[in-house]
Order: C-alpha cells, then structure tokens, then sequence
C-alpha cells in the first residue's frame, strides 16, 4: 500500500478527530456558560447585602432599610422538613414495590404516572393543594406548603429508587433466598442497604428541586414576615421572600433579594457536591 496514502489517510483522521473534540468543548463551554453568567450575576449583585444581620435578624418594616432572612430561612427547613415526611417514604416504597413487586402492566402504568407528574408545573402542585388543603381549612399554612413541597418530591424519588433497586445484582437475593430468608427480610436488610447511598441520592436531589420552588408556596404557605410558631398559619420561606423583595419598588430589598438568591443558590449547589460525593463509584460498588 502506498505509504503516502496512509499518511494522508492518518492525517485525515487526527484532523477529523481534532474538529470533533473542538465541537465536543465548544458545546460544553456553551452548557456552563450561562450558569457561570448567573453565579456571577449572583455574587455581583447580592454579596453585598450578605452579612451577619443578614441570617439573623427578621425583616424590617417597608422603607427601613437593612434586616434579614432569618425567618424565611428558618421556614425553608421547616417547610422541607414537612415535604420529607410526606414525601419520602411514599417514594421510597412506591420505588421498591416497582423493582420487586407488582405486575409488569400494573407497573408500567406507575412508571408513566409517574413520569408524567414529574413534568406537571409546579404551579399546578400549588393550586391543587390549595383546593384540598387550603380552602376546607380556610387559611394558609406550613401544612399546606409542606404538602405540596411533598408530593412534588414523590414521583422523582420513586423513579430514582426504582432505578437504583434494579442495580442490586439479582445474586444478592438469590443467596439470600437460598439461605432461608423471607423476601420482605432481604429487600430491607440487603437490597436496600445494598443501595442506601442511591435511594439517599435521590432524596437529596428531591429535597434540591423543591428548595427553590415559589409558585405553589404563594398558593399554600403565602408567606410571613415574623416567626412562625404555629403550623397552622402562614410561614416564611426564602423563595417567598426573594420573590416580595424582588417585584417592590425599593432599592435596599432589591439588594436583599439578590441576597437571597446567592444563598439558595449555594445551598442548592452544596447538596449538589454532597449527591456527588454520595454517588462516587457507587455503581462500581454495587457491580
């Protein structure tokens, strides 16, 4: 063969290869870029107004400049609290009934339900809410908000524990089985400790999604400027009040708002870096 044309040929190929991997971080650059664009946003417009009195201290009264978050903070966990025990075990469960249980029709239509709820709007999880949960009782309240917070949480945690369940390798149940241990036992102490990390993953990632949700808490929470010392009534969360602070016409709330915002921002992006660290070489563990 001519040693020309395969040096052509080599050429060719390393030129073609070169273009591709260009493509290949020309289009990652352009999928980080706008994050990057809103961080930096982020930092620029609201490291300002984050200080001491920031965290601890509640709002103050309109046209007062300075105050805090503390409140809508405080509300955002107890909100989150709310929304983890209406929505994780149900999800949980619901994820390991479809990997071990159920009948391959009856499991495929959860599945589809499933997904399908998870592209439903959020506003649509508050104004359903609203009807079953804030109009018979007449009033907003932390209830109402963690509710829909948990059923939000429900179909992406079920479809995530599904998936890590069926990574469990089936050898770990048939030696279990083999040994005399009733199937209830071994899906509870080795199929899902087995994957623990995964199912905790997918919690996170739960939790991450709906820790920045507005819509359905101006439906269900409503919002509130003081402590909340009763879960029957209205409650602060940081996304409320970014929201508030966002549409008024002063200028110190605005800066507050991007405050607010840089913060959300960081604790989504920490639970972000915990889920990762969680998920490293999990598969590999589990294979």
């Amino acid at each position: 063969m001519n040693i020309s044309f395969i040096m052509g040929n080599h050429r060719w190929r390393k030129m073609k290869s070169g273009l591709v991997t260009v493509l290949c971080s020309l289009s990652a650059l352009l999928v980080a870029a706008p994050l990057a664009l809103v961080f930096y946003h982020l930092v620029r417009n609201g490291a300002v107004a984050v200080s001491w009195s920031f965290f601890t201290e509640l709002p103050k009264p309109v046209g007062v400049t300075g105050g805090g978050m503390a409140n809508a903070m405080v509300g955002s966990l107890q909100l989150l609290g709310l929304a983890a025990i209406i929505g994780i075990p149900p999800g949980v469960l619901g994820g390991v009934y479809l990997a071990e249980y159920g009948s391959s029709r009856g499991n495929w239509m959860l599945r589809f339900v499933a997904d399908v709820l998870n592209g439903v709007p959020s506003i649509t999880w508050g104004i359903v809410v609203y009807g079953l949960a804030v109009l018979p009782f007449k009033g907003f309240s932390a209830y109402a908000g963690g509710l829909a917070l948990g059923l939000m949480m429900i179909p992406l945690i079920m479809r995530t524990t599904e998936e890590v369940v069926l990574l469990v390798p089936n050898g770990y149940r048939e030696a279990a089985l083999a040994l005399g241990v009733t199937r209830w036992k071994t899906i509870v102490h080795i199929v899902m400790k087995t994957a623990s990390k995964g199912i905790i993953t997918a919690i996170l990632l739960a939790l991450a999604r709906v820790s920045g949700e507005t819509a359905p808490l101006l439906f269900t929470a409503f919002g509130n400027r003081f402590w909340n010392h009763d879960l029957t009534q209205p409650i602060a969360a940081l996304p409320l009040q970014i929201f508030t602070y966002a549409i008024s016409p002063y200028e110190d709330w605005h800066h507050q708002a991007w405050a607010g915002a840089l913060v959300l921002l960081v604790t989504i992006f920490l639970i972000n870096i915990l889920v990762r660290m969680l998920t490293r070489n999990r598969t590999a563990r589990v294979l």
